[in-house]
C-alpha cells in the first residue's frame, strides 16, 4: 500500500563537506502524516467524553483521516499536483 506521507516532519541539517558533497546530519524521524495524526489523536482523546463508545481503533482511523485531509489541503495551497499522485492506495 502506498500512501503519501508528506515527507519527514522535521528537517535534517545539510552541510557541504570538504569534498563538496552534501552531508546530512540527524534523523528525519516520523513522517508529516504521522505527526499530523498524532496531533489529531491528541485532540480526539481530549474530547473523549463526547464519544464514550468509541474504540481505540476508531480514534486512530479518525486521526489518520484528519492527517490525510491536512496533507491534501496542504498540497492544494501549494498547487503541487505531483504530490497528490502518491496518495493513491493500492493493495499489495
Amino acid at each position: 500500500m502506498t500512501i503519501y506521507d508528506g515527507g519527514p516532519a522535521f528537517a535534517t541539517e545539510r552541510r557541504l563537506n570538504e569534498h563538496g558533497q552534501v552531508d546530512e546530519y540527524g534523523e528525519p524521524g516520523m513522517s508529516l502524516r504521522d505527526y499530523f495524526a498524532a496531533a489529531a489523536l491528541q485532540g480526539l482523546l481530549a474530547r473523549d467524553d463526547e464519544h464514550p463508545a468509541t474504540t481505540i481503533a476508531n480514534w486512530v482511523e479518525d486521526a489518520f483521516r484528519f492527517a490525510d485531509a491536512m496533507l491534501d489541503e496542504r498540497t492544494k495551497d501549494r498547487g503541487d499536483d505531483a504530490m497528490l499522485k502518491a496518495r493513491e492506495v493500492s493493495d499489495d
